[in-house]
């Protein structure tokens, strides 16, 4: 058995009730980065980018623990739309999606502080959207409130009644952490989760 404290580089309350999935004991620690994209950085390349200076943010402050650091954007478009923080962004946001396939991408990096040892990797999820009413928009954002979520929606929530189809390996890359690449990675540390 791992003695290694686990630590999530991640003040998200939506991945931390994700890794409680697994029942393995966890810590939380908040990475202070610069989150911009350089330029001509594709948004596969920044979000591998981010979730490895996330958790190597945190390694200073926890030497000897397995930290893993996750990052997501939303593309549609070619573009990389954010977390809108408004309503009238949110209502900008599903009109943009409405009847279009959005890509979304999370990075994952699992870094064991003690050996060295860094795995990181990418998880893509597509959404389809369903064409969606000015009216279904407006009361979805009231009813719901997704303005911390990049895309304007829960899909774990009311959000799902937004799609015609989802496709991905992991329905939690969705949410921004994908469990089963996770439990890969972990294993490879020897960390067991069953």
């Amino acid at each position: 058995m791992n003695k290694q404290t686990i630590v999530l580089a991640s003040g998200s309350k939506y991945r931390q009730a994700l890794l409680k999935k697994l029942a393995l004991p966890f810590i939380t620690h908040s990475p202070d980065i610069d989150e911009s994209a350089k330029e001509n950085e594709s948004p596969t390349e920044l979000v591998k980018r981010l979730s490895l200076e996330k958790a190597q943010a945190c390694r200073d402050g926890h030497p000897g623990s397995i930290i893993i650091g996750s990052d997501q954007v939303c593309v549609i478009d070619g573009k990389i739309l954010g977390k809108p923080h408004t309503e009238a962004k949110a209502i900008e946001q599903l009109k943009a999606a409405s009847g279009k396939h959005v890509a979304f991408y999370t990075g994952l990096t699992l870094l064991n502080a003690e050996s060295g040892n860094t795995q990181t990797d990418l998880e893509p999820f597509h959404v389809h959207f369903r064409h969606l009413s000015d009216e279904e928009i407006t009361r979805y954002i009231q009813k719901e409130q997704p303005l911390d979520c990049a895309g304007s929606f829960k899909c774990e929530s009311l959000g799902i009644a937004l799609f015609d189809k989802l496709e991905g390996r992991d329905p939690n890359t969705l949410v921004g952490l994908p469990l089963i690449r996770l439990c890969e990675m972990l294993r490879e540390e020897g960390i067991e989760v069953l």
